[in-house]
């Protein structure tokens, strides 16, 4: 399934989707909720991750990188 890429131990706060942006970094963005707008991305914390291709690149439960193989349709 998933392998851990990197332990970082990001602590999530609610109301906020999480993800590994383009410079390899996490980053968060308020969720749109009810009619309301999402939020302007922040950087949670500097990683540098290089990715490789055909992975996909999360945040896991943990608050650690994790990447899991992609399956080509």
């Amino acid at each position: 399934m998933a392998e851990k890429v990197q332990k970082v131990g990001v602590q999530r706060a609610q109301g906020y989707l999480y993800y590994i942006d383009k410079q390899g970094d996490i980053s968060r963005a308020k969720m749109a909720r009810g009619g309301k707008k999402g939020g302007k991305p922040e950087k949670v914390q500097k990683v540098g991750l290089k990715k490789a291709s055909g992975y996909l690149y999360f945040l896991d439960k943990k608050g650690d990188v994790s990447r899991a193989r992609m399956v080509n349709a």
